[in-house]
């Protein structure tokens, strides 16, 4: 049953995110405190490069170890997926693999363990060379996810196998860029978010002050920046996108049931209601979505009821409501930090409490911004597996039985389960120890 292939591949991929999208922002951050260090002399930069480091080494393990099994299910639960379209996508991820995780995974041995042997300069190289393996290694797992979302530069054979007639499409794909860019400065988003509330949590237990101004104001400036930057243009952007290649999906993710012919309205809270075709309980502005899209205020904006059934997201509810949470999170995200910001600038945040206990309450809910911009992406791409050309339930392998799925995905759950409690220990201890320089 093709239920079981998804909620696997949902649930192994859902986990593994919650590593990467720390270790892509946080080592924009560690390369940032290694610079000051580098142009100041001032050793608390120095001591923060080190410690967030340790934090980043403890992601990056994880990230591994669980990525790994979405490997083998390309080839165990897509069988079929991967031999008609691994000529294309294979490309990608051997790039991803051969050069950005080597890369990362090499340099990050160096700038733990070399500060002494190579000198500061070269221990900036390193890391350094770090976040470039780390965002090389996004740019690559996106130029696939952005070929599956809006295919180009492939032909078709006889045999049903897609095979790459233009090479530099793949990186010149205009889903790419965007998406790449909103993917990323969201993962900033959850470092800041990170790097702020542990300053807050040191400045309200009175322990390691200095190193907790340090992490809050750099978490504060890193975040409302990133969160600014997600918003417009990167999200502004990948809504375009949305609307221009995909438009049944981008009427299913804004609930537009029925087209509007004066303008289309964006829904601020709404509920679908699936049988009666519209949305209970809606609170809408009306003619801003039209704008927002085309900067035209009596753009009309085509409803589902102009796509055939076949052609709209399988899930529509699960598609808006994602799509909604993301939306409202980031909202969200951008008034806190310009609050924190704001008492920044007069020199105060360190002693408004209450602000301080919000930034570390908020600390789990960028992470569930980014694992719900992902399901929108996966969600209205559906039911699809190459967006129009390849559907989700000719992907699956013929021979893998439901019960083995199942039984594999239990198994899943019980490691993934351990392995989230064994980082949030290695997590908090690290915390526990404090900003201290690692000895050589």
């Amino acid at each position: 049953m093709i239920f079981y292939d998804r909620l696997q591949f949902a649930f192994t991929i859902t986990f593994h995110y919650i590593f990467p999208q720390l270790t892509m922002g946080l080592s924009l951050i560690i390369v940032f405190f290694k610079w000051k260090f580098l142009k100041t002399k001032i050793q608390k930069y120095n001591d923060a490069a080190l410690f967030f480091m340790k934090i980043f080494a403890i992601n990056f393990t994880m990230g591994v170890v669980t990525g790994i099994p979405m490997e083998f299910q390309f080839g165990t639960n897509w069988a079929k997926f991967s031999e008609l379209t691994g000529g294309i996508i294979g490309q990608t991820l051997a790039m991803e693999g051969m050069f950005s995780f080597f890369l990362e995974s090499s340099f990050l041995a160096l700038f733990i363990f070399g500060e002494k042997l190579m000198g500061q300069k070269l221990h900036f190289l390193t890391g350094f060379l770090v976040f470039l393996g780390s965002w090389a290694s996004g740019w690559f797992i996106l130029a696939t996810n952005a070929w599956m979302q809006h295919p180009v530069g492939y032909e078709i054979l006889d045999n049903g196998k897609f095979v790459l007639e233009n090479f530099s499409e793949l990186f010149t794909n205009p889903w790419l860029l965007p998406a790449f860019l909103h993917n990323q400065f969201a993962s900033v988003v959850t470092s800041a978010f990170v790097v702020a509330s542990i300053g807050a949590f040191y400045i309200l237990r009175n322990k390691y002050s200095e190193h907790g101004k340090l992490f809050l104001k750099t978490g504060v400036i890193f975040g409302l920046v990133s969160s600014l930057l997600v918003a417009f243009p990167t999200g502004d952007w990948n809504a375009k996108n949305v609307a221009k290649f995909q438009p049944a999906s981008f009427a299913a993710m804004e609930g537009i049931f029925e087209t509007e012919h004066a303008g289309a309205e964006i829904v601020l809270i709404g509920q679908p209601n699936m049988v009666e075709k519209k949305l209970d309980n809606k609170i809408a502005v009306p003619n801003i979505l039209s704008f927002l899209t085309y900067q035209d205020w009596s753009r009309q904006i085509p409803g589902m009821d102009q796509f055939k059934k076949e052609e709209l997201p399988d899930n529509i509810p699960a598609l808006y409501y994602s799509y909604h949470i993301m939306v409202g999170l980031g909202t969200i995200f951008i008034g806190v930090m310009f609050l924190a910001a704001f008492q920044l600038w007069k020199r105060k945040l360190h002693t408004v409490k209450p602000l301080l206990w919000t930034i570390m309450f908020l600390v789990p809910f960028p992470y569930i911004a980014n694992l719900t911009g992902w399901y929108v992406a996966e969600l209205g791409r559906q039911p699809y597996l190459v967006y129009g050309l390849l559907k989700t339930s000719e992907g699956v392998s013929p021979t893998v039985s439901s019960g083995n799925t199942l039984f594999t995905l239990l198994g899943f759950v019980a490691l993934y389960m351990l392995l989230g409690l064994l980082f949030l220990i290695l997590v908090g201890k690290t915390i526990h120890q404090g900003p201290k320089p690692l000895k050589h």
